[in-house]
């Protein structure tokens, strides 16, 4: 995936020039006019390297910088200024208030080019460097990762009766693991509310997320299944930007288990993205209406953007609800333009039974036609994980 470079300048023409130059490198572009819509920006895109003017008329970069590198969220992000200043003074105050590198305007094209790839090596070794390794010993599982295009569709259900199908076709180790951090559902709906467990992890830093740690933050449930939760505090969402903590923790949560099936929650975002490369299996849960057929068709192009084959992403028609407005199966494959694997018929009673006894539907009623659809599922990863 391109790196995301943040260029904030209030000069119009060198927004265009400098962001035109670096497009043809290669990398993705984000532009902001000031200093005030640079920080904003910087919060919501999570760039790899900002490109900062010090004279803007509303907050110089400076400020920018110092604002930068108090926010938790954005303070290892390194920060490339560049100005017509040209006094050492101005240099060095660039350099205490939290710059990683200087340029001076004019500068020649072939220079910048070298100061940001020097800027970004420097920044991916240091991530490699950061995220602890697996240990030789630990043995990697499948990991499932499930997500929608937008919420309300399904995805905590289809990711709880998936980890209950195949525990109990396996009768090994299954965590229901929910990455979705301030929007946990699945504590409450399962008899173990108000769990940290995934809050800690993020809020710690990386070398902290150890296989010891991540292991005392699973929840032992009756169904068999090991859970590690998200909490269910808005505040928590914020928490969403700790890019790297997912990446260390996803391996250890796979070291733990044979399978490990992950909440994504909806969309697309940063964390999401990376953590589609680290799965074993993708599965896009959608419903059979046009709306959310045209929203899915949309992500599953751009799952497939981010390098992923098309062929490993498994679609899988959820019909909640017993409605006329439901386009068949076959339809909503032919307007998806991609696959699907199986469609879950809608069972409010057996969902209903489920939620009182705080289990998956496959362990309530393992013979109704709707856990015997979850089943199918299990059974199909199962399939590919011993042809792997």
């Amino acid at each position: 995936m391109a790196e995301r470079i943040l260029i904030i300048d209030d000069d119009v023409d060198t927004l265009r020039l400098v962001g035109l130059m670096l497009q043809r490198q290669g990398y993705q572009i984000v532009a902001a006019s000031n200093g005030t819509q640079g920080l904003a920006k910087a919060l919501e895109e999570r760039p790899d390297l900002i490109l900062l003017d010090v004279m803007m008329p509303d907050m110089d970069g400076y400020e920018v910088t110092r604002r930068l590198r108090k926010n938790p969220a954005t303070e290892a992000i390194p920060i490339l200024m560049f100005t017509a200043k040209t006094q050492l003074d101005d240099k060095v105050t660039g350099f205490e208030v939290g710059a990683d590198d200087y340029l001076t305007k004019p500068t020649h094209p072939t220079e910048l080019q070298a100061h940001v790839r020097a800027l970004l090596a420097r920044t991916t070794q240091r991530k490699t460097d950061e995220i602890v390794p697996a240990s030789p010993h630990e043995q990697k599982g499948c990991v499932i990762g499930v997500l929608s295009a937008r919420g309300g569709l399904g995805v905590s259900t289809l990711a709880a009766n998936l980890a209950a199908g195949l525990f109990t076709r396996t009768q090994t180790d299954v965590i229901l693991a929910e990455l979705t951090p301030g929007q946990g559902t699945l504590g409450m709906e399962l008899g173990s509310p108000n769990q940290k467990g995934l809050t800690e992890i993020l809020q710690g830093s990386v070398v902290e997320i150890t296989r010891e740690k991540v292991q005392s933050s699973l929840v032992p449930h009756n169904s068999g299944l090991k859970l590690f939760l998200a909490s269910e505090n808005p505040r928590d969402v914020n928490l969403a930007s700790n890019v790297q903590n997912f990446e260390a923790l996803v391996p250890r949560l796979s070291s733990l288990a044979r399978f490990t099936v992950m909440d994504l929650g909806s969309g697309l975002p940063t964390y999401v993205q990376r953590l589609l490369s680290m799965c074993t299996e993708r599965i896009v849960v959608l419903e059979g209406n046009p709306s959310t057929i045209q929203h899915t068709k949309i992500l599953v192009d751009e799952i497939a953007a981010l390098g992923i084959n098309r062929k490993d992403i498994v679609a899988i028609l959820n019909n909640r609800q017993r409605s006329e407005a439901q386009i068949p199966w076959a339809q909503v494959q032919d307007k998806l333009g991609h696959s699907i694997l199986t469609a879950i018929t809608p069972a409010p009673e057996l969902f209903l039974q489920a939620s009182r006894l705080q289990t998956p539907a496959v362990m309530a009623q393992p013979t109704n036609m709707t856990s015997q659809q979850f089943l199918k599922i299990a059974d199909a990863i199962i399939e590919r994980e011993k042809a792997r």
